[in-house]
């Protein structure tokens, strides 16, 4: 894996945009705010230095992020009807090895990896944004399904180690049974 996609450049895309980096990963930082784009433009600019930073693209369409994404992970509000329209959005414009993550704490991701194709390649990571955005949780529990294959599980693994937290995951219970 070698591209990942974020998609919101609040505090918590900035975070993670700036950790995969770092972590060697080329990164394509999705808003669709001009002005969030340039907040983290330049708040990236100051921590990675002006010749670390061509490894951040920053793009104002979701297509633009995720047509070459190894992995998408989004980082808008932890709303249902957020999640839904970027996880159906992502699911259409992404190739079909990208996995798709999400940070919640209240939504199920067996319901939103549903509406998707892609149900074996959905992850959520179960993680407060906040504490996530600061990086002060170093333990990091992630969700899985059922149906969520093993390589999905390996991929977000070694992408999270990489990123320097202590990944482990939890199978959620299908909301069908």
């Amino acid at each position: 894996m070698t591209t990942v996609a974020i998609v919101g450049a609040g505090p918590l895309g900035r975070r993670l945009a700036l950790a995969a980096a770092r972590a060697g990963y080329r990164v394509l930082l999705e808003d669709v705010m001009p002005s969030n784009l340039h907040h983290a433009r330049e708040a990236l600019r100051q921590s990675l230095g002006p010749e670390a930073l061509p490894a951040v693209a920053f793009v104002s369409a979701i297509e633009d992020a995720v047509r070459e994404a190894d992995v998408a992970i989004d980082c808008v509000p932890d709303e249902l009807e957020s999640k839904l329209e970027i996880f159906c959005l992502v699911d259409r414009m992404a190739p079909p090895r990208t996995v798709i993550a999400t940070p919640t704490t209240k939504l199920s991701i067996a319901d939103l990896a549903a509406c998707t194709y892609r149900a074996d390649r959905c992850v959520a990571i179960a993680a407060e944004p906040g504490a996530l955005a600061e990086g002060t949780a170093r333990d990091l529990l992630l969700r899985s399904t059922l149906q969520t294959a093993p390589e999905t599980i390996q991929i977000m693994q070694e992408f999270w180690v990489r990123l320097g937290f202590e990944p482990r995951f939890e199978t959620e219970a299908d909301p069908a049974s």
